[in-house]
């Protein structure tokens, strides 16, 4: 599974929250976060370890397991990871992940973790967070082994949480991903839910929120859950009795803005080039996306040609994404308002 969505939506909350219920149901369970320019298997060599020594200590499950760690042992010398502690007197293996081509030697790995699973009676479940930053080789193999694992019925599971973008990237590295993958989206609460959000932690501590006050936050911030967030701490904080009114959100509505502005967005907009910085700046003057390449490149008085390096760098930078073919969007919430705010 893949929990799809835009900054800000609470995908990694969910995420651990999988993790924490897994882990009750007696799941092993790896947690990892992609981030940009790191390989697959430094960041599975670990996790992997951990699981296979933790498997190696059930007796129906240890011959398994050790086989487990040799091929670990294996993978380690292919992929230059730097080993120690009982690994390093492990024997390999002959021919179990040693190729150093990570779509042979990833299934190889799960395979022998699923079946060390099973015979444990336990299950593996592998938690992702910002998947979109695997390259394609990457996620390719990724997809690969878990594909072996679903023909082979063995209990791992991979729960995946990244931008919007993952469920075309998987589809582009195989395509029988779109089988193999639920992509459950998810974005902005519903003015109903927003709404009681805000109120209901309010209504806990003995106070109370005007029906104009909250209807102005549910309105503002489209229901994004960490503007909602933000802009009710700050008006809980402000407010000077047991009643947030109107006024008490209006006022804090600047202060709310100010923050976003320091800290979510900055910090974002700080990570681009000054050429990535006017490519985002051509896209929020062009109101809401989605946005077309061809009005962008318009109003640059560029040719779409001429952009695609940039766009692809700010793509890469987990900025914006590709809605459909010809189209982008940006993958923070509100992202443009902040832009056009900034001049």
């Amino acid at each position: 599974m893949m929990l799809l969505g835009l900054r800000g939506v609470g995908k990694t909350v969910l995420l651990n929250e999988i993790g924490r219920i897994a882990e009750s149901e007696g799941l092993l369970v790896s947690r990892l976060e992609s981030p940009e320019g790191e390989s697959l298997a430094r960041l599975l060599y670990p996790e992997m370890r951990k699981v296979m020594r933790a498997l190696s200590g059930v007796a129906t499950a240890k011959h398994i397991a050790a086989r487990g760690l040799r091929g670990l042992r294996n993978f380690a010398a292919a992929f230059k990871i730097e080993i120690a502690g009982v690994e390093v007197g492990v024997e390999p293996e002959v021919g179990l992940a040693d190729t150093g081509d990570l779509q042979y030697d990833l299934p190889d790995l799960f395979l022998v973790i699923g079946k060390a699973a099973q015979a444990a009676g336990r299950g593996w479940a592998l938690l992702i967070d910002e998947v979109q930053y695997l390259s394609n080789a990457d996620l390719s193999a990724l997809i690969v082994a878990l594909h072996r694992i679903a023909q082979e019925g063995l209990p791992v599971i991979l729960v995946g949480a990244g931008l919007p973008q993952i469920a075309r990237l998987a589809g582009e590295a195989k395509s029988y991903a779109e089988r193999l993958f639920h992509y459950p989206p998810i974005g902005a609460l519903d003015p109903v839910s927003a709404g009681q959000a805000i109120e209901k932690p309010i209504i806990e501590e003995q106070a109370t929120i005007t029906a104009d006050a909250l209807r102005l936050i549910v309105e503002r911030t489209k229901g994004y859950p960490f503007f909602l967030q933000e802009w009710a701490s700050v008006v809980w904080n402000d407010a000077a009795g047991p009643e947030i009114q109107l006024a008490d959100a209006e006022n804090a509505y600047t202060e709310t803005l100010a923050l976003l502005d320091d800290g979510f967005f900055k910090v974002r907009i700080d990570r681009l080039t000054k050429a990535e910085v006017q490519f985002v700046k051509a896209i929020a003057q062009l109101g809401d996306g989605p946005y077309a390449m061809a009005d962008i490149a318009q109003a640059m008085s560029r040719t779409q040609k001429s952009l695609g390096p940039v766009r692809s760098s700010v793509i890469a930078k987990g900025m914006i994404y590709s809605t459909d073919h010809g189209y982008l969007d940006f993958s923070v919430p509100l992202f443009a308002d902040y832009m056009r705010r900034q001049g």
